[in-house]
């Protein structure tokens, strides 16, 4: 199968390299019968590939140029998204799973379109990369977070260390790092207050040049993490050449750990990773107590998801934070629910 022989590994300057395709099918004369029809309609069912996960393939129907469409119609308003003050953040606390005490939160970005409702970051995200929106979008989210974390700080909170999702695009950008340092200073915020989250794949698509970018990143005393561990193709060998100081358990791992042997064993394989690599381990995507009781049992000292709230506003976190700078640990009803459960158990 042509996907299978193009996912095979081949070495490159002595790193061993992943692919993967989208693959999109028409066939003439039944989905067109001249070559630009064809080749539209096969380039429709390769983004209905791409929106669908990637390293698939998908055969054309009338329906996907309706999607390609609506494509083109969010791309040309997320032009205008900026300007019109359209994307807001929201903030998803950390809690230590140990005594309930937020110790950070990861900055996530929201596109509310008018007439539209809430767009999805996985919708919209993929577009700002194809445009390379990203680039002023994540400067953009950059500005915010800083402004937001002085606000917090004025009033009293210590929101600990937010994090913010870096792009492969933005990681490219030749002023990026200069660009870091200009935010930093006008805010008058420490870099060593917020972490950068990279896929496991970001990391690995060029391992010589994001390895020299990071450790400048690094020196300037951003902490650096890998978003969704588990689902790239980083071996130890290689994730040990980057200097990275959390790994964040993909929460697809978290959500089926309760029930599924392979998910558990694998969740465990990185708490156990992480701890004899001296990284600290979040999991994501918490979502019942039983995960929580599973990662508590485990080892696994932090973690974030719905179990702890919805993403809220700068203002929302602010309280929670009051509240803990009160001695009233946010979350520490959570923990007491898993500890009865447990002895009840015993």
């Amino acid at each position: 199968m042509l996907l299978t022989e193009v996912s095979r590994p081949y070495q490159l300057n002595q790193q061993e390299v992943f692919l993967t395709a989208s693959i999109g099918i028409a066939f003439c004369p039944r989905d067109a019968e001249n070559v630009i029809d064809l080749l539209r309609n096969a380039d429709a069912a390769m983004y209905y590939s791409k929106q669908n996960g990637g390293n698939t393939f998908a055969f054309y129907s009338p329906e996907m140029n309706a999607a390609a469409v609506e494509r083109l119609m969010l791309k040309s308003k997320l032009r205008r998204a900026l300007e019109r003050d359209e994307l807001e953040i929201r903030y998803q606390p950390k809690v230590d799973v140990r005594n309930g005490r937020i110790i950070g939160a990861e900055a996530l970005l929201r596109w509310r379109l008018p007439g539209h409702g809430d767009i999805p970051p996985s919708q919209f995200i993929p577009l700002a990369e194809e445009t390379n929106l990203i680039l002023d979008i994540g400067e953009w989210v950059l500005n915010r977070v800083c402004l937001d974390y002085r606000q917090m700080q004025r009033e009293g909170g210590d929101p600990g260390r937010i994090s913010l999702n870096l792009s492969l695009k933005q990681l490219r950008q030749a002023s990026f790092i200069l660009r870091c340092r200009s935010v930093f200073r006008r805010h008058e915020v420490s870099p060593t207050a917020f972490e950068l989250e990279i896929t496991e794949t970001t990391l690995m698509a060029d391992p010589q040049r994001t390895v020299r970018l990071l450790d400048e990143l690094y020196a300037m005393g951003l902490h650096l993490s890998i978003d969704d561990f588990g689902t790239g193709y980083s071996s130890l060998s290689a994730l040990q050449q980057f200097p990275i100081g959390t790994l964040k358990i993909d929460q697809s791992f978290v959500r089926d750990a309760t029930e599924d042997a392979n998910d558990a064993t694998i969740v465990r394989t990185i708490i156990e990773m992480g701890r004899s690599l001296g990284i600290e381990v979040i999991a994501e995507g918490v979502e019942s107590q039983a995960q929580l009781e599973f990662l508590r049992d485990n080892g696994c000292n932090y973690g974030q998801g719905r179990l702890f709230g919805e993403p809220c506003t700068a203002q929302d976190l602010l309280a929670l934070l009051g509240r803990q700078a009160d001695g009233a640990a946010p979350f520490a009803h959570l923990l007491r629910r898993t500890d009865e459960a447990a002895s009840r158990s015993a």
